[in-house]
């Protein structure tokens, strides 16, 4: 069985640019679970529909005393949505503005990381493709210096050399393609649960009276 080393050697340098890809999908995976985590992407919700529950009932006051130590996107959405909606220096069209631009930057940020993803996702084929490609040119490039003498075993060694490229970079672009959807799913889902905070909130219209 051929090993990694000779694997990569044979590869020649494209195999060794979708090795340096798939170190760097592994980071970025990583990175965004971690950040993701952070933020609170799987937790903080009993928080926050407590906290709007106490809003609802007239405790403004305290709905906003227990969101503000919270980190999670969907607490400090709804802390920054009760603080402008209960601020009378704002208009309710003005603090509705000031909840999107906060909500705005909070997508941003849970959508940090993704555009790399999506690039390697899109660039891992096609520089197997690349590699394949090359591999076929000189093969029978061999093939056709070595005229009837050609020994089969010869050629499909070199073919199979010009496959491994692009059975790498699938290999990249696949597991890279499945984080990139998951974390894509995740985003929406919280993007759907803060408007829905946002509109639980700002549907109490007394708010502005606490």
């Amino acid at each position: 069985m051929t090993e990694l080393p000779d694997l990569m050697t044979r590869g020649g340098p494209v195999i060794w640019a979708i090795s340096a890809l798939s170190v760097l999908t592994l980071a970025l995976i990583l990175w965004k679970l971690y950040r993701l985590s952070a933020m609170g992407a799987w937790a903080g919700g009993r928080v926050t529909a407590s906290a709007i529950a106490l809003w609802q009932d007239g405790a403004a006051d305290a709905a906003i005393a227990q969101l503000a130590p919270r980190a999670s996107v969907r607490a400090r959405l709804a802390h920054a949505a009760m603080s402008a909606h209960g601020d009378t220096r704002l208009t309710p069209e003005a603090a509705r503005e000031e909840t999107t631009r906060i909500a705005r930057a909070l997508l941003a940020e849970l959508r940090g990381g993704l555009r790399p993803l999506d690039l390697i996702v899109t660039i891992a084929p096609l520089l197997g493709l690349l590699g394949t490609v090359l591999g076929m040119i000189a093969a029978f490039q061999a093939l056709q210096e070595a005229g009837g003498q050609t020994d089969p075993a010869t050629l499909a060694g070199g073919i199979w050399e010009a496959l491994l490229t692009t059975a790498a970079g699938m290999a990249v672009a696949i597991p890279a393609a499945a984080a990139l959807t998951w974390f894509d799913s995740i985003a929406d889902r919280l993007q759907a649960e803060m408007e829905d905070d946002a509109t639980r909130i700002f549907a109490r219209g007394g708010a502005r009276a606490r």
